[in-house]
């Protein structure tokens, strides 16, 4: 499967709590990280929710 990268861009503070826990279930923690996740429909939908706050990119 293809992996893709999901990098935190913009702060969750004034985000309400479900955004919170969405950010916080993809596994990031705070400005500029970056995690690494087989991409999937259930992962999509994640990312989705949170897509003004996030940046997702191919990942070798």
């Amino acid at each position: 499967m293809a992996k893709i990268k999901v990098t935190l861009v913009r702060s969750v503070i004034g985000q309400k709590p479900e955004k919170k826990a969405t950010v916080r279930s993809l596994g990031l923690k705070r400005i500029n990280s970056f995690v690494i996740h087989e991409d999937s429909p259930s992962l999509r939908g994640m990312v989705e929710a949170v897509s003004h706050l996030v940046k997702v990119e191919e990942a070798n």
